[in-house]
């Protein structure tokens, strides 16, 4: 995972780049297109709070989403069309951590981040966001 300053977003596809978007990931499979696949978020707040009470320092790009957000509740956005920028997407379920993210982590993820682990989102306009774009509901 590294940082970018502008991610191009594939309506139905994912992120330009991205290893789902070249379905390598490590939940792909090739005969299956995945919707929840497409863009991942999760809140900084989520990541801070993660880190004081598990004793850790993890920066924001080792919880292995996508996108991370400031001052928004994602958990709020499942069943609902937001966008990031002026990219629309909807939100599909939460995004909980699992075993392969313990394993590249730390094993505290897998409590730590239940139900606070982001949210999977399907893309449903292309386009551009950037590390400025701010997230609204539509």
């Amino acid at each position: 995972m590294e940082p970018v300053t502008v991610a191009e977003l594939v309506k139905g596809r994912g992120i330009l780049g991205d290893r789902y978007y070249a379905q390598l990931g490590t939940f792909s499979k090739q005969d299956i297109v995945r919707t929840d696949q497409e863009i991942t978020l999760i809140e900084s707040e989520e990541i801070d709070n993660f880190n004081h009470r598990a004793g850790l320092s993890l920066d924001y790009g080792e919880a292995r989403r996508n996108v991370v957000t400031q001052g928004i509740g994602l958990n709020d956005l499942v069943g609902h069309r937001f966008l990031v920028g002026s990219v629309l997407l909807e939100g599909i379920r939460l995004c909980e951590p699992c075993a392969h993210l313990a394993s590249l982590v730390s094993k505290k993820v897998l409590p730590g981040l239940v139900h606070r682990g982001g949210l999977r989102a399907r893309i449903l306009s292309a386009g551009k966001i950037r590390p400025s774009d701010v997230v609204s509901s539509t």
